[in-house]
């Protein structure tokens, strides 16, 4: 039985361990899909900055308490209380979690990420750069950011502009829930195994052994049967040329992904496709994340993140008002200028 306890910083929000080499983290707010907050964020910086220089701390393993998942994400109801109280604590909490993102992206330790059941959003930043990242049956995974105003950061277009063909940039502007072998074929994760083979995997871990024997050939990747219309429907650096294309084509999922791709935020749409095909140019992942950190203080002063948060998390009506009625509305320099620093 492994004892975890809170760390340095004092919350109870994340517990750590040490469990044999291995350093331990557990996310640990169940009830809300382990959804991280400003503490969160701030006790695994300080616990992983303090296992980085501890010698008897091989290997580091990230998890997330319940059935649920891995993390549903940011605590976005938060940053926007924050904003809406005009306090800078939305912006702060983004500083500090693009932050955790670099250091486990350049962690000198191997960094084992549980992606067990749910992980979208800020989850994936603490996953889709650890050296291990593994994936389950149950698991569902997504960057839904565009449905509440939002675009995908931590990082995750340095990976998706970097997905074979133009599969990133579909799941980007739509928002849209894959699995597991999707997740290892866009490369956000690489290998499944059984969400019940977990303890045997993290004991072997614990004991400083090679995972490489660990996973199971998973199913193959819906999204690598979809790549003909993907392809040609997203080589555009147009979001309404985009769309028309979708529209145009006679496959049944493009005309789907048309319609996920028109009930999101189309400013959001228009940003996240600039932000993909930046991020494509990147030379690294903290380069990403700097411009994470630009483009998301934009989002939620400028943008429709407090309106997508009200519809689908305050008031619940899934009815957001956005500030344009289409993405041929949206202005190209408009785009352009949540790219600069504020």
């Amino acid at each position: 039985m492994v004892d975890f306890a809170p760390g340095s910083t004092g919350t109870d929000e994340v517990l750590f361990a040490r469990d044999g080499v291995a350093g331990r983290v557990m996310l640990n707010r169940p009830r809300a899909i382990n959804a991280l907050t400003e503490a969160m964020v701030r006790a695994m910086l300080a616990q992983l900055e303090q296992w980085r220089r501890d010698d008897d701390v091989q290997i580091i393993v990230i998890q997330g308490a319940g059935e649920r998942g891995l993390c549903a994400g940011g605590d976005v109801r938060a940053v926007r209380e924050a904003h809406e109280a005009g306090t800078t604590g939305g912006i702060d909490f983004w500083k500090h979690e693009y932050d955790l993102d670099a250091l486990i992206a350049d962690y000198p330790k191997p960094v084992i990420a549980v992606m067990d059941g749910i992980v979208m959003g800020g989850g994936l930043g603490l996953s889709i750069f650890a050296t291990h990242r593994i994936v389950t049956e149950r698991s569902q995974v997504a960057m839904p950011e565009t449905v509440i105003g939002f675009f995908p950061d931590v990082g995750a277009t340095y990976l998706l502009s970097r997905a074979p063909g133009e599969v990133g940039t579909h799941i980007a502007l739509t928002g849209q829930t894959i699995d597991g072998s999707d997740a290892i074929y866009v490369g956000f994760a690489d290998r499944q195994v059984a969400s019940d083979s977990f303890p045997v995997l993290l004991g072997a871990a614990a004991e400083g052994k090679a995972l490489e024997g660990f996973g199971s050939v998973p199913p193959s990747s819906s999204l690598a049967d979809d790549r003909a219309w993907i392809d040609e429907c997203y080589a555009s650096d147009d979001p309404v040329e985009i769309l028309d294309r979708l529209r145009a084509h006679d496959s049944v999922r493009a005309a789907e992904a048309a319609d996920l791709i028109e009930q999101r935020s189309p400013l959001s749409v228009a940003v996240t496709l600039a932000a993909l095909r930046r991020a494509a140019r990147a030379s690294s992942v903290r380069e990403v994340l700097d411009t994470d950190a630009i483009v998301s203080e934009h989002m939620l002063r400028d943008g429709d993140f407090s309106e997508g948060v009200r519809a689908q998390l305050v008031d619940k009506d899934k009815s957001p008002r956005w500030k344009h009625a289409s993405l041929a509305e949206v202005p190209a320099e408009l785009v352009e200028s949540f790219f600069r620093p504020a």
